[in-house]
C-alpha cells in the first residue's frame, strides 16, 4: 500500500529469536479494516500486534485472516458493535488474562503472557487497554460517560494484577494501548486551546500520572522521542487533511516495566497510517526490545 514507510523495520523473526517488536492500535473496526492492518504487519513486522476498538464479537472475528498474516496465536475480548480488544501473537501464550473494570462487562481488556524462552529471558505479560473516551463534556457530575472514565482508571490504578506485574523483577511487563488521554503538552497540538476538552483535562493527566506511577511505568515513547517535541498517534476525521495543519494527539502509550524499559531498541509511530484507504483515526505503534 503506498506511503507504508517506517524507520526501524525488523525482518520476521523465529520462534525463539530476539528482538522483540510489540505494536498496538485502536483499528476502529477490524473487520472493515482488515486490509490496512495486513499493510501495516507486512511494513512494521511485529511479533505481537495489540488492537484496540476492535468492534467484534468473539465468535466473529476474522481468525483465518489474521492466521494467515503470521499470527497463530490469538486472545480475544470483544462484545458486539462496541469497544473489543484483541492481541495476536507469533510466540505461543502461557495464560490469557481478561480484567473486568466497574463492573460493566465491557471489553476493554485483555493480557497474555510468553514463557521466558518466547520473550526476553523473563516471562513476558502484554497488557491491551482499551480506555473509555469520555464523551464531550469533562464533568463527572454532568457527563456518565466522564465519570466512567475517571472512575476506570481509578480501578486499573489500584487492581492488583497490574502492580504485581509492574513491581515484579521476576518478570518484564508492558503497558499497551488506546488510553485515550495525551498527558505531555507537547502531546496535544495546542496546550491551551485543549485544557478544557476531553483527552487533555487536567483531571484526566493527573489520573494518568498516578497510573503510570503505581507501576512505576517507562513511558518508552518519550525515551526516544524527547518531551519538549510533538508526538502524535491520533488525528480527527473532522478534519478533511490530517496533514495541513497537524492538529493531533497521542492518544496510544506503549509503557513497560522497570526491568524491561532498559531494552527497547527502537521506535516506530507510522504515520502514513492516517492517509491509507478508509483509515483509522489512530496510527500504529511499534516498539522494538531485545
Amino acid at each position: 500500500m503506498p506511503g507504508c514507510k517506517a524507520r526501524g523495520i525488523l525482518p520476521f523473526q523465529s520462534a525463539i529469536a530476539l528482538p522483540l517488536t510489540i505494536c498496538t492500535w485502536n483499528i476502529n473496526s477490524v473487520r472493515i479494516r482488515l486490509d490496512i492492518v495486513r499493510a501495516a504487519v507486512e511494513t512494521l513486522r511485529p511479533d505481537i500486534l495489540c488492537l484496540q476498538e476492535t468492534k467484534c464479537q468473539d465468535d466473529k472475528f476474522p481468525l483465518a485472516a489474521i492466521r494467515d498474516m503470521g499470527f497463530p496465536h490469538i486472545a480475544l475480548n470483544g462484545q458486539k458493535g462496541w469497544h473489543g480488544v484483541a492481541t495476536f501473537s507469533r510466540r505461543p501464550f502461557v495464560s490469557v488474562e481478561k480484567g473486568d473494570f466497574c463492573g460493566k462487562g465491557d471489553a476493554r481488556h485483555v493480557a497474555v503472557t510468553l514463557a521466558p524462552e518466547h520473550a526476553l529471558g523473563k516471562p513476558l505479560t502484554v497488557h491491551n487497554f482499551y480506555v473509555p473516551a469520555g464523551g464531550d463534556i469533562p464533568d463527572p457530575e454532568l457527563n456518565p460517560k466522564f465519570a466512567h472514565k475517571l472512575a476506570f482508571l481509578d480501578e486499573v490504578t489500584a487492581w492488583p494484577p497490574l502492580a504485581a506485574a509492574a513491581a515484579d523483577d521476576g518478570r518484564h511487563a508492558v503497558v499497551v494501548g488506546d488510553l485515550n488521554i495525551a498527558p505531555l503538552e507537547t502531546d496535544v497540538w495546542g496546550h491551551k486551546q485543549l485544557l478544557n476538552v476531553v483527552s487533555h483535562t487536567p483531571v484526566e493527566v493527573e489520573r494518568l500520572n498516578r497510573f503510570q506511577a503505581s507501576g512505576p511505568w517507562v513511558d518508552v515513547m518519550r525515551t526516544f522521542v524527547p518531551p519538549k517535541d510533538k508526538l502524535f498517534t491520533w488525528w480527527s476525521y473532522r478534519s478533511p487533511d490530517y496533514t495541513a495543519n497537524d492538529r493531533g494527539r497521542r492518544l496510544d502509550h506503549v509503557w513497560a516495566s522497570q526491568s524491561l524499559a532498559p531494552s527497547a531498541q527502537a521506535m516506530t509511530v507510522l504515520k502514513d497510517a492516517r492517509g491509507w484507504e478508509k483509515p483509522s483515526d489512530h496510527v500504529p505503534v511499534s516498539l522494538t526490545f531485545g
